[in-house]
């Protein structure tokens, strides 16, 4: 293998690298993104279930609402 070869691969590794790096970083994004908007979601079934207290008592929806956010992430 000639030094020019060796020096090719060493490009293409690094490249390899960087790309995983980036590929990472997105996943992460994507995944904090997506508790985001999970998040925004319970809390609005939270806020809906809360409105059932006169047909369940006030006991009871609290109870189901803590229950249904402490699925947040």
């Amino acid at each position: 293998m000639t030094p020019e070869d060796e020096a090719f691969e060493q490009i293409e590794k690094a490249q390899g690298w960087r790309k995983r790096q980036v590929a990472e970083i997105e996943r992460d994004f994507d995944r904090e993104y997506d508790n985001m908007k999970r998040n925004e979601v319970i809390e609005e079934v939270a806020k809906a279930i809360e409105k059932f207290k006169p047909a369940f008592g006030p006991d009871t929806v609290a109870s189901f609402a803590i229950f249904v956010r402490g699925m947040k992430r």
